[in-house]
């Protein structure tokens, strides 16, 4: 049978190809079901396509039954050197190598490969077991990280036209309401189950990362107070807050908690992809803030599986949206502080900045949005995203676009 693969997510690929055949290993990493996997089974089709030979793709997925809890780096290392002996010396050796992180000590057998063969390798990883920090230990300077997030809504577009006949000729409004009320994992968008349904699938990745893979690694012995503390992080997604509002928070329900094991939490979230740290960015001053920062979701769809589909959430999920956007196309993201004011976001890609308010609406006898960019008088595109399709064009060279339309605009 002729095996199926996702052709779209031409981003990723693109990131891959950048890097093909340098002195360099490929770690892609995010959240859980975000579509590593796929990405890499459709960059071997890649690769084919360029010339490489069947032999010389050496492909292995370690959280398969085929490799059972216990599998060691020396198994490993055996394992990957049956299979480079059987391929081309002549020509390069591809390993595409899938939750390598199911492996206990993988850093020494990549690093081993890496030193003595002829091969490009490329890896995967999505629990808090694998995170750059460790990484680095092992594989300083020799390795590139290439992110990983769910669907962006172009590609969430494109899944619902292919894999849902009945919505293929549907309105970008409709399939925005589907995004905006589901998020962007793909097994999600491929398929066309009803919202708590959806929110059940998303629960399960949750209870994975959350419950187990970050639980486990770190030996938390209280799961009532963890499981609390990142409610909260949903609860308040897009606020800004710091471990002592949240130290506050608990203290005001006679719940004890120390501020450094706070401080823990919020770091084991993002080492496990579930949350992103925003930090603050002083305009005026150009540096980065240390207090104040906000928290983002890797998927707006873990907030609904716990919490349920809100309206009244709407204006944190869009900016949540916002942001996931801005980081897939490479942006580094900042929350703008100008004197008293706030921007929602800074983004900067080498010497090109862009600033971004983000609304539901804007009511047009109101100029508190746009009042805020205005007051930065430099020549950087400034943009008002909301949802309010009524009030959009230019003010006083602020961009006020329709999120839909700022989501698949090609180049901000």
């Amino acid at each position: 049978m002729k095996e199926e693969v996702e052709v779209f997510r031409p981003l990723f690929l693109e990131n891959l190809k950048k890097f093909k055949d340098e002195n360099i290993i490929k770690i892609l990493c995010g959240v859980r079901r975000c579509g590593k996997s796929t990405i890499l089974k459709t960059y071997k089709n890649e690769l084919l396509s360029l010339g490489a030979k069947p032999a010389n793709i050496i492909e292995r997925l370690y959280s398969s039954m085929d490799y059972e809890s216990g599998f060691s780096a020396s198994q490993m290392n055996e394992d990957l050197l049956a299979s480079i002996e059987k391929a081309d010396k002549n020509q390069k050796i591809y390993l595409l190598l899938d939750e390598v992180q199911e492996v206990e000590n993988w850093e020494k057998c990549i690093n081993s490969l890496f030193e003595n063969y002829n091969v490009d390798i490329y890896v995967t990883g999505s629990n808090s077991k694998l995170l750059s920090s460790e990484i680095s230990t092992y594989l300083t300077g020799r390795f590139v990280l290439i992110p990983v997030y769910t669907l962006s809504f172009a590609e969430y577009v494109e899944f619902k036209k292919t894999y849902i006949p009945s919505l293929q000729n549907e309105t970008m409004e409709t399939y925005f309401d589907l995004y905006l009320k589901s998020g962007g994992f793909p097994f999600i968008a491929k398929t066309n189950h009803t919202q708590e349904e959806n929110f059940q699938i998303i629960d399960g990745i949750y209870s994975t990362v959350v419950t187990r893979d970050i639980s486990k690694r770190h030996n938390i012995s209280n799961l009532d107070m963890f499981n609390r503390v990142v409610r909260f992080v949903l609860e308040n997604l897009g606020k800004n807050f710091s471990a002592k509002t949240i130290f506050d928070f608990f203290k005001s329900q006679h719940r004890s908690i120390a501020i450094e094991t706070i401080y823990n939490y919020l770091a084991w979230l993002e080492e496990a992809f579930i949350v992103y740290r925003c930090n603050r960015y002083d305009i005026q001053g150009k540096e980065v803030l240390k207090t104040q920062e906000k928290y983002y979701l890797s998927d707006i769809g873990f907030k609904y599986s716990q919490f349920g589909y809100s309206p009244k959430a709407v204006a944190s999920v869009l900016e949540n949206i916002v942001y996931l956007e801005l980081r897939r196309r490479g942006y580094s993201v900042y929350i703008g502080k100008f004197a008293d004011k706030e921007i929602d976001f800074v983004a900067s890609e080498q010497n090109q900045i862009i600033y971004v308010q983000v609304c539901r609406t804007l009511p047009e006898d109101s100029d508190r949005e746009t009042a805020n960019l205005k007051a930065i008088k430099d020549n950087y595109p400034k943009y008002v995203v909301t949802m309010d399709s009524s009030v959009t064009g230019n003010d006083e060279g602020i961009n006020i676009i329709h999120i839909k339309d700022f989501l698949t605009k090609e180049n901000f």
